[in-house]
């Protein structure tokens, strides 16, 4: 007895193209997702440099981006003439750096100026009621356990 063969189904012109799109993008994702995945061995394999110690105060790596943070605890971000008074104290004080923020202080100063100084380094200078810079500090100032930064220079 002769078997019959299965009668092959037509397959219209639009859905042979949606079939082999789809077949496209899942191969274009199994080449992209091999690439990743060799990139991220071979990244893995690449000696990393050491750190070498500096007396330059940068944000810890597990730290928030301190150009997106909005205000310190407690603080209150500065506006008008008093921001414009503190930041001008404060470019006087440290020439070349860019302010990131101003803000008032929760740690004994009125008014604080986050800089970014022209080497990457960041800085905290404070300013008192009358507009003159009390002092500068490597880092952020103090962490949240109110300890100062281990390279804080205080200067008057």
């Amino acid at each position: 007895m002769e078997q019959q063969e299965a009668p092959i189904e037509k397959v219209s012109p639009a859905r042979r193209r949606r079939i082999l799109a789809s077949a496209g993008l899942l191969a274009t994702g199994a080449v992209a997702g091999g690439i990743l995945g060799i990139t991220h061995v071979a990244g893995a394999a690449t000696p990393t440099a050491t750190a070498s110690s500096s007396t330059a105060a940068t944000a810890p790596a597990n730290a928030p981006d301190p150009a997106t943070v909005a205000h310190g605890p407690n603080e209150t971000l500065l506006t008008g003439t008093t921001a414009e008074k503190v930041a001008a104290a404060s470019r006087a004080a440290v020439p070349g750096a860019t302010i990131i923020r101003v803000e008032t202080d929760s740690e004994g100063s009125p008014y604080e100026a986050h800089m970014k100084k022209a080497d990457g380094s960041y800085v905290t200078v404070k300013v008192d009621s009358n507009f003159k810079v009390t002092s500068t500090e490597s880092g952020f100032g103090r962490g949240p356990g109110g300890t100062p930064p281990a390279a804080a220079q205080t200067s008057a």
